[in-house]
């Protein structure tokens, strides 16, 4: 037999919503690729924080978007330019 998932009532969803975004606003950090709208940016920080922890990608983060600021810089970059800037943020 097929367990059935509770359906949450509208409420239930918005007193949810209210207390998770009420509980970032207390204990949010501050980070760099929070504080930006472009995509590129913010692919690079997703991938990055697929792989390692946070306080190792804000440094490489950055140290990236000043050598490596937009797609078309990255499209034209060595191998060897992507990987020495890659590396330590876990596996290439």
């Amino acid at each position: 037999m097929k367990k059935q998932i509770p359906t949450l009532l509208p409420q239930q969803i918005a007193a949810f919503r209210k207390k998770v975004w009420s509980c970032y606003k207390k204990h949010k950090r501050q980070l760099p690729f929070r504080e930006t709208n472009d995509p590129y940016a913010i692919t690079v920080s997703e991938i990055m924080l697929q792989q390692t922890q946070v306080n190792r990608v804000i440094e490489k983060y950055t140290t990236w978007l000043s050598h490596l600021p937009d797609w078309e810089s990255l499209a034209h970059a060595s191998n060897r330019r992507v990987l020495s800037l890659w590396s330590g943020l876990g596996y290439n």
